[in-house]
This record gives structure tokens, C-alpha cells and sequence, in this order.
């Protein structure tokens, strides 16, 4: 296994519908990002999902980098 993150992550057809989840979980990539953007800290993230490591955690945010990058969207403007 290399040194990336981003190798924390897997997609399998056979777990999770083939959404992308921590290696060796079935915590959604998705999951861990939503609760990092709600403000939750690792070691709350850690504490309710008891399989998940720190390198589980950096390598779903590495993956969700590398996938914010692979296309451009143009957001419309909310109305503000």
C-alpha cells in the first residue's frame, strides 16, 4: 500500500451499492464528510463509528480533494 490517503478508500460493488467507503468499513465516504462539515471533531466521528481510524478519516477528505478536482461545476447564485 502507497503513502496517499486517498488509498483509505475502496468501491466495491458488493458493499455499500459501490459508494465509496473507508477500507475495511462500511462507512460511507459521505458519512465521514458530512459529519466534518457539521463540525464534528475525529475523535467524535471516531467515537460513533468505533471502526474508524484517523487514517480512515484523512483518507475519506483526501479522496473527497482529489474528487473536487477531477470536474469544474459553475454553482448558480443561492439568491442572496
Amino acid at each position: 500500500m502507497s503513502n496517499d490517503p486517498a488509498d483509505m478508500v475502496t468501491i466495491d460493488p458488493a458493499v455499500c451499492h459501490g459508494k465509496p467507503c473507508v477500507r475495511g468499513t462500511r462507512i460511507l465516504v459521505t458519512t465521514v464528510l458530512d459529519s466534518l462539515a457539521s463540525g464534528d471533531t475525529e475523535a467524535e466521528i471516531m467515537a460513533e463509528y468505533p471502526s474508524l481510524t484517523t487514517e480512515g478519516i484523512r483518507g475519506a477528505l483526501a479522496y473527497g480533494s482529489w474528487l473536487a478536482r477531477q470536474e469544474v461545476h459553475r454553482l448558480e447564485p443561492s439568491g442572496r
